[in-house]
């Protein structure tokens, strides 16, 4: 499509960025707006600037729309690492970067296309020949996941991810020292009601969400910690650690970002600057085979970039660990 080319008029009371661009363009709405301008596709006199950019007047505003993406999945030949796979279930080790479901910005190279690309023996969720996500990830989370191949599996899957039987575990680098050796975590968690690509466990409305953690090593300036989800709400671990003021190493989102200054170690810092994503790891997934009801269970290692920096922290300081 052509690029949209838009004047804020001088004589106008002063507007967000989005909302003017939502208001002027019909088929955008706000949060399309909002995620064009964060995805570099909307500028203001050239430059990029923030969707909460106040306009004063006479700004020359460029909108480039990228073209539709097709309402379904394609499917890719992506490598999978694939922990486990029958006819009802496939259980894989999900690299950071992945994106587990086409969305907006993202409408392919997903783990949903990858699957797409992998099983030949999709029976169906729905009445559609896709693969049945049941839960989820972030982007720049790593780990384990199972996915469903067939209405059955999703059903039961399901199930017990709503009744919270399912094993999660997570291992993750966190900055600061926490005070106990281990605790529970305890809010409700909804979208924030600024910054809407946050969660906030001071919402409205909110789900209850509940993590507990356990030290796993102490080093100066951060932490590993083992954590067990109770729930599974949407960035769960990232905002209850973030608002106990032990925010994700490197979690730009939640305040990671910031604390990178305070550490006193180059070399760490280095690493830290290398792995360029958020210090999160989904370890450990148990669950009952949707079929034959057998308890499964599928452990992971810590990715390349995360066990670098732990290993170099175990080296450097090992009498700063715990048991």
């Amino acid at each position: 499509m052509e690029p949209i080319e838009l004047y804020f008029p001088g004589d106008a009371d002063p507007e967000r960025l989005d909302s003017f661009i939502s208001r002027s363009v019909p088929e955008l709405t706000r949060s399309a707006a909002l995620r064009l301008i964060e995805g570099g596709q909307a500028t203001v006199n050239g430059k990029v600037q923030k969707p909460s950019l106040k306009l004063k007047g006479g700004e020359h505003i460029v909108v480039e729309v990228p073209p539709p993406v097709p309402a379904e999945p394609q499917a890719e030949d992506i490598p999978l690492e694939i922990l486990f796979e029958d006819a009802d279930v496939v259980v894989v080790n999900k690299a950071a970067g992945m994106v587990v479901h086409p969305g907006a910005g993202n409408p392919d190279g997903t783990l949903v296309n990858a699957l797409l690309g992998h099983c030949t023996d999709l029976s169906g969720i729905g009445g559609e020949l896709r693969p049945g996500i049941v839960h989820r990830i972030d982007k720049d989370t790593s780990g384990t996941l199972v996915v469903a191949k067939s209405d059955r599996a999703h059903y039961a899957l399901s199930e017990q991810f709503q009744a919270h039987t399912i094993k999660r575990v997570y291992l993750a680098l966190v900055y600061g020292n926490l005070k106990e050796d281990k605790g529970r975590i305890e809010s409700e968690i909804g979208r924030h009601p600024v910054e809407r690509l946050r969660m906030s466990g001071k919402a409205r409305h909110g789900k209850h969400a509940v993590t507990h953690w356990r030290v796993v090593a102490r080093y100066p300036g951060v932490t590993l910690v083992r954590l067990r989800l109770e729930t599974g709400r949407t960035h769960q671990i990232r905002v209850h650690l973030s608002e106990a003021g032990h925010p994700l190493v490197a979690d730009e989102l939640y305040g990671g970002g910031s604390r990178l200054a305070t550490l006193k170690d180059p070399v760490l810092k280095k690493l830290i600057k290398q792995m360029g994503r958020h210090a999160l790891h989904a370890k450990t997934l148990g669950f009952l085979h949707p079929a034959s009801g057998e308890y499964l269970e599928f452990d992971t290692e810590l990715p390349p970039d995360m066990a670098e920096i732990v290993a170099y922290l175990d080296e450097k300081y090992p009498q700063e660990e715990s048991e």
